[in-house]
């Protein structure tokens, strides 16, 4: 039976049964013309739904809504969304609709913004849908060749670096060399999970919603001590003393900072993000325990933290210890504010800005 329109106020609302569904739903148009149009797609997708089935007939549109109501990430979805509009079938999603969309959506872009801000939200969308029987398994073409962030510090790089930082970024970038968190991670510590006597740090709210206990290396915890931080409240915050707005943006908050200490210290390539790959070269370097690593870098997969660990020399244990960067164990951190030298930068060469 055909759906009927009713006007209500300015809008024309649908109603009926179509193929056994009830349907009571607004057009969202004043037009009657239009309102008549949008009824007779929507009586077409429930017979098809009817008799095609769900898998034939689910939409990206919805298949992104499942994704996000399921706790999926929704950044980047927008523009998807927008420029493949209401009805695109999930399963015309293919590797030439991506092409047209990266053409549509990011016509500048490097492969990378591509991959990172199309091709990873289409194929989480689509894989979600696939997991619940709603798609066939499609493999999407990587845009980003390798994607892999080749690009890690020194100890000699990091100290130029942390030299260079403006006072209030240099305990947060200490903070992220010295324990592998992100940063939204460590931006959102609170002083009641900060344990000062130890270098651990209680992470109740994470990316991936497993909280864990990170630890500072001892030179990352002395620099972390050496700049007072507050007793309650957020422990990292910005130069106006107030805490950093928490946002999963991969270190756009302190990347100002970051970029003037880096241009100060002749670093190129860097940015927050590249802390914790830094991180993670290091302490596997230092300490060969990859069940660690997983642990206290948050990761899930064995996989996700091979592409952080980068190969290094077998020199960077050596270079490391001798930097001040231990790894090997907490046993000999136990420090108190009184033994810091709140006004010292320990060992930290000076670079020259002008």
């Amino acid at each position: 039976m055909p759906l009927k329109l009713t006007k209500r106020g300015e809008t024309y609302h649908m109603h009926g049964t179509v193929a056994g569904q009830r349907i009571r739903e607004s057009t969202g148009t004043r037009r009657r013309a239009q309102a008549i149009e949008i009824a007779r797609a929507r009586e077409q997708e429930i017979i098809d739904r009817a008799t095609l089935g769900r898998r034939a007939t689910i939409t990206f549109a919805e298949a992104a809504l499942a994704y996000m109501d399921a706790g999926g990430e929704a950044r980047f979805l927008d523009p998807i969304l927008a420029a493949l509009g209401p009805d695109f079938l999930l399963a015309d999603l293919h590797n030439d609709t991506l092409g047209n969309l990266a053409r549509t959506i990011y016509p500048a872009a490097a492969p990378a913004t591509v991959q990172r801000q199309l091709v990873a939200p289409c194929s989480a969308v689509y894989n979600a849908a696939a997991a619940n029987g709603l798609a066939d398994p499609r493999k999407f073409q990587n845009r980003g060749g390798d994607n892999r962030r080749l690009r890690w510090l020194t100890p000699a790089e990091a100290e130029d670096l942390l030299a260079a930082a403006d006072p209030h970024a240099l305990p947060i970038l200490a903070a992220l060399l010295g324990s592998g968190a992100r940063v939204s991670e460590i931006l959102a510590v609170e002083a009641q999970h900060f344990h000062a006597e130890t270098g651990e740090i209680w992470l109740p709210n994470t990316k991936n919603g497993h909280p864990r206990m990170i630890e500072l290396a001892p030179r990352a915890l002395r620099l972390v001590l050496a700049s007072n931080p507050p007793e309650a409240g957020r422990v990292f915050l910005t130069p106006k003393g107030r805490p950093y707005i928490i946002s999963d943006n991969r270190g756009g908050q302190i990347k100002g900072a970051m970029d003037k200490a880096a241009k100060a210290a002749g670093l190129t390539g860097i940015t927050p993000h590249v802390l914790r790959h830094t991180w993670a070269t290091w302490y596997y370097a230092a300490t060969h325990d990859f069940g660690g690593l997983l642990h206290k870098g948050g990761w899930r997969k064995s996989d996700m933290a091979n592409r952080y660990r980068k190969a290094a020399p077998r020199t960077l244990a050596r270079d490391l210890l001798e930097a001040g960067w231990d790894f090997r164990g907490q046993t000999d951190i136990t420090t108190s504010l009184s033994d810091i030298r709140l006004d010292c930068r320990p060992n930290l060469r000076q670079i020259d800005t002008t």
